[in-house]
């Protein structure tokens, strides 16, 4: 009692311990929210969509349940997920504001309907039967979720672990497409046509021009003789600044790389390795392990001479069965060949087929276990191939008794055309396995037009790559320029010293951008120097060397020493970042003005004459075109045409690709429209501005939505 009283007596105190506790949570917020120390929600924020949390934890487990094992470039299939997520927010919001939603029984009917979802479409296809689903597996899946035999299905081995988050991520993409179907289809519903565009759109294509012209080209005018300020340029991009604005900040690195070749020695390293397995090549007796072992290739297929290319078509008939042949060069590769087999092949074959389809282990067995069933029936004389076929078969052949015809090699998928071309007997059954199920084949009949010669071989090759040695020599050459040059001044000057190297730039590159510049390709760590732009100082040098892989022989052939040369920020760029890129338009458009003054007054056969031109003519031009046979897009010339009058030449016109003069030979007015003809107009408009609707609309969305793209703090 005597603490209470206490308290009481000094309330004052509570309430202040209250406040600095509350106070201390405040402070921790604002601190956390700052990614100060402590926990923070904002940590595992990727991002947010009008105000929608995107929780790079849910992004991650999306990715890597879509992506992970797909061994692609993971910053592009990471930049496709996230293009998903942002559609997928913005519209469900819109929805939610437009009160559409989808239920359950719309949700299910999409999966499983007659009329499923797109995505269904392409996931589910059924590859005897192009653009149709294969009902036989989605009833399957239905089936399983109906009796809730999921996971006793995953447990035997029939669907994949990855099937329930794999489904339910599914989902969400046909209830966005389902979404954005509807928004699409409630806009295009507002769309109208009024009669006098139709009327308008009617004379621009009805009416006609005939006219002859004479170009003078940019080329013409030597660039030395176009003088350029910035005022310039400033002038340009003020008349052009919603082409050229930036929604958000870029910066442009210059760099410098060091290309890594192989050298002599390497090359006779690779030489040497092939040397080394020649004699054993010729002897083994197991050509299919021995290869495989030595990372080379054999193929079923025989090989026309025609097909080997130039290193072989000489040498290959020479050979004898089992013999060998090489080193060769081809194609930045030693290489050696072992003759295996040579054959005639037929010119086509015939052959039918009873195909039981099959997608997993378990239906891939009782494929099998049919198909043996039924060549046993066949070869015993008990049944009639085709009487099985009509019976037993699953593809639209069943009704002709699974006959498939004459076909070229090439034709059919790779084993069941090995199997017909290159191993089958005329009249003997064969079982062949095909990413369509199990195929029971009878070949019955071949065609031999040519007689030609086709080989069997086996093939071992040595890529020439440089060696670890030359790859550590580049780069610590690329090491020690990068130490010496501090400064981007001082990197472009040693550069232009430097014959053996090239200094490049890049176009603008926004704070999540995961390539620098189509030169260096996306297999290295264009991601990590986009890191660095963003925290470097303009002038600055990288004091880390960038290694960008061969994407087939996955060796380093490239050191890139970088500089940050450029931030620009967001909206119109200035004249010295955009001066790269506009440069030649800006000389362009000064050619244009100096080559107007020049022509201005002469007739066209003086022009021609002058520019070694030659005046071409043009018949029946509409207004509504976009292209001209001969002229080429043009629109600012095929304006021009249609505000003459029929015998006037054209004063200069600045054109796309250099200045130009018309005269006007003869116009045909446009017939009356026909009242009947003007609805017939007004649909089609419609129509097409319904479909153009689709392609513009989310991103009308994105641009007025605010998005707050935390990325580069994770990736």
């Amino acid at each position: 009692m005597a603490l209470i009283g206490k308290i009481r007596k000094n309330s004052w105190i509570l309430v202040v311990m209250i406040g600095l506790g509350v106070g201390g949570f405040i402070i921790m917020d604002i601190i956390t929210a700052n990614n100060g120390p402590g926990p923070s929600t904002s940590q595992s924020t990727l991002g947010k969509i009008n105000g929608q949390k995107i929780d790079q934890k849910q992004f991650e487990t999306t990715w890597d349940m879509l992506y992970g094992n797909s061994g692609g470039d993971a910053f592009a299939t990471r930049e496709a997920l996230w293009q998903y997520f942002v559609d997928e927010a913005i519209v469900s919001q819109e929805a939610r504001h437009l009160g559409l939603g989808i239920s359950r029984t719309e949700l299910l009917d999409l999966e499983f309907g007659t009329n499923p979802s797109p995505i269904i479409t392409q996931r589910f296809s059924n590859p005897n039967a192009p653009g149709q689903v294969d009902r036989e597996q989605l009833n399957s899946i239905k089936s399983m979720i109906e009796e809730n035999r999921i996971q006793e299905s995953i447990d035997a081995g029939q669907i994949a672990p990855t099937f329930i988050p794999y489904w339910k991520h599914q989902e969400r993409e046909i209830i966005q497409n389902r979404l954005e179907s509807k928004i699409n289809s409630l806009v295009g519903k507002s769309l109208y046509t009024p009669s006098w565009m139709a009327e308008m759109v009617i004379q621009e294509e009805n009416e006609t021009a005939a006219f002859t012209y004479v170009k003078v080209p940019f080329d013409a005018v030597p660039n030395t003789e176009v003088t350029l300020s910035d005022s310039d340029y400033e002038a340009y991009l003020k008349e052009n600044a919603a082409k050229y604005r930036r929604d958000e900040e870029t910066r442009r690195v210059t760099y410098v790389a060091f290309d890594v070749f192989p050298s002599a020695q390497d090359s006779a390293a690779n030489r040497s390795k092939i040397e080394g397995l020649l004699a054993e090549f010729q002897s083994t007796t197991n050509d299919s392990a021995f290869v495989l072992r030595n990372g080379g290739t054999i193929d079923a297929a025989f090989i026309k001479k025609a097909d080997l290319g130039a290193a072989l078509t000489d040498t290959i008939g020479k050979l004898a069965v089992g013999a060998v042949y090489g080193p060769y060069l081809d194609g930045g590769a030693f290489n050696a060949v072992k003759l295996l087999d040579k054959k005639i092949i037929p010119d086509s074959v015939r052959s039918r087929h009873i195909l039981r389809q099959a997608t997993d282990g378990p239906s891939l067995a009782q494929a099998h276990k049919t198909i043996d069933s039924l060549k046993v029936l066949i070869e015993t004389g008990q049944q009639r191939f085709d009487s099985l076929a009509a019976v037993f078969g699953t593809d639209a052949t069943r009704t002709k008794g699974g006959d498939l015809e004459y076909a070229f090699a090439g034709k059919m998928v790779k084993p069941f055309n090995d199997l017909i071309f290159y191993e089958a007997e005329q009249g003997e059954l064969n079982v062949v396995e095909t990413q369509f199920g199990v195929h029971l084949v009878e070949v019955t009949g071949k065609k031999f037009i040519t007689n030609e010669e086709a080989y069997k071989l086996a093939f071992l090759k040595e890529e020439i790559v440089p060696s670890d040695e030359t790859q550590s020599s580049i780069y610590s050459q690329a090491e020690e320029f990068a130490s010496k040059n501090r400064k981007l001044s001082e990197l472009e000057a040693a550069a232009k010293n430097n014959k053996s190297v090239k200094l490049e730039t890049s176009p603008p590159l926004e704070r999540n951008a995961y390539t620098v510049d189509q030169n260096l390709g996306t297999s290295g760590e264009g991601r990590e120097i986009v890191r660095w732009a963003y925290t470097a100082d303009k002038g600055d040098v990288s004091s880390a060397v960038y290694s960008f892989r061969d994407p087939v022989a996955y060796y380093d052939n490239k050191y890139v020493v970088v500089g940050l040369k450029d931030i620009e920020k967001a909206g119109v760029p200035s004249v010295e970042s955009a001066k790269a890129d506009i440069e030649q338009l800006v000389i362009n458009r000064k050619k244009t003005e100096f080559l107007k003054e020049r022509l201005k007054g002469k007739d066209m056969n003086a022009i021609a004459s002058s520019y070694q031109g030659t005046i071409d003519t043009v018949v029946n031009a509409n207004f509504g075109q976009n292209f001209v046979e001969s002229l080429g897009n043009e629109p600012a010339v095929l304006g021009t045409v249609f505000t003459l009058a029929e015998g006037k030449t054209s004063e200069p016109i600045g054109g796309e690709t250099g200045v130009f003069v018309v005269n006007v030979i003869k116009k045909t007015a446009a017939p009356a429209a026909d009242a009947a003809v003007i609805p017939q107009y007004k649909q089609r408009l419609t129509g097409t501005f319904r479909a153009q609707l689709g392609a513009g609309l989310v991103t009308a969305l994105k641009k007025n939505a605010k998005i707050k793209d935390n990325r580069a703090k994770f990736y």
